[in-house]
């Protein structure tokens, strides 16, 4: 349960910096829906296994460290 939890946290915080970010794009936007959308979910994907990787690496690295101690 607090794998879902940190999952779902990672994935909440992504939502918010691929919104931030999408909102905060000067370019031009496409007038079609589903290219806005399929940008959206590709930025989400991305930052959302960029935080993912950091934070499941990360923890794994403390733990190792602390069996090692």
């Amino acid at each position: 349960m607090i794998i879902k939890k940190s999952v779902i946290n990672i994935l909440a915080l992504a939502s918010v910096l691929t919104t931030t970010g999408f909102l905060l794009d000067g370019d031009a936007k496409d007038p079609s829906v589903l290219t806005r959308i399929t940008e959206y979910v590709a930025m989400l994907t991305i930052i959302f296994v960029i935080l993912s990787g950091f934070y499941f690496g990360v923890k794994a690295i403390t733990k190792r460290l602390q069996i090692v101690k």
